[in-house]
């Protein structure tokens, strides 16, 4: 059957998880970034305390950090079993067991929790969702979707995903989509939807190997460019 969650949940990345997945380079961490849907992830903090400029934007916000914390506590319970039931479905290399990914995991979204609050109030972590973000339209250089866009392509309609990707568009000179892949690891139906409709509107539109693969196959990710 594979991976399933029945719902989007508040999952954290580290910092340099999110410089693999989306080949960022070093000029391109010195843009202003925008990251969709990140979640207790650890990009925003560490990039903010090395210089740069991101800011994050997600509906976990809503809350504080005492409640965003036991929404992590009970979201490494029900990923970590989903992860044990489907050990085979992901590359074992870097990180080298179930036990491994769960600390790096957890020291990842402590890494966000400790900064949320400052975050906050510098403006760094907004409460908003797609497919409508508060932002003013060419604001940001790149807007990143880190394990939301497509992979709940079951639980978000292929509309709902052009509409999102056509907001990360005014807001932002190019998006950058990963991974392409849905839960139970196949390509998300969504994709070609996604892609023919963007080339026809002109843009410049790539599916990119990037240096990181967890989910097994997932080393590819979208990339949208205003011309």
């Amino acid at each position: 059957m594979g991976f399933t969650l029945d719902k989007v949940v508040p999952w954290g990345r580290s910092y340099d998880e999110y410089v693999s997945m989306f080949d960022l380079t070093a000029v391109e961490l010195g843009l202003r970034i925008l990251g969709c849907a990140d979640g207790p992830a650890a990009f925003n903090s560490v990039l903010s305390q090395r210089g740069g400029h991101i800011v994050s934007v997600d509906p976990v916000y809503v809350f504080d950090e005492g409640q965003i914390r036991v929404r992590v506590s009970e979201t490494y319970e029900t990923v970590m079993t989903q992860m044990h039931k489907n050990h085979s479905d992901f590359v074992w290399g870097i990180i080298p067991s179930v036990e491994q990914l769960g600390s790096l995991r957890m020291s990842a979204m402590e890494a966000f929790l400790a900064d949320f609050e400052l975050g906050k109030l510098e403006g760094r972590y907004i409460d908003g969702e797609l497919p409508s973000l508060p932002f003013a339209s060419g604001q940001f250089d790149i807007a990143l979707s880190s394990h939301f866009l497509f992979l709940y392509s079951t639980h978000l309609s292929a509309e709902f995903h052009l509409q999102a990707v056509q907001e990360m568009l005014r807001v932002s000179s190019e998006v950058r989509v990963f991974p392409l892949l849905t839960l139970d690891g196949s390509l998300s139906p969504h994709l070609p939807f996604v892609t023919e409709h963007f080339s026809n509107q002109g843009l410049d539109v790539q599916i990119k190997n990037v240096p990181y693969e967890f989910q097994r196959g997932g080393n590819e990710m979208l990339v949208i460019k205003h011309v």
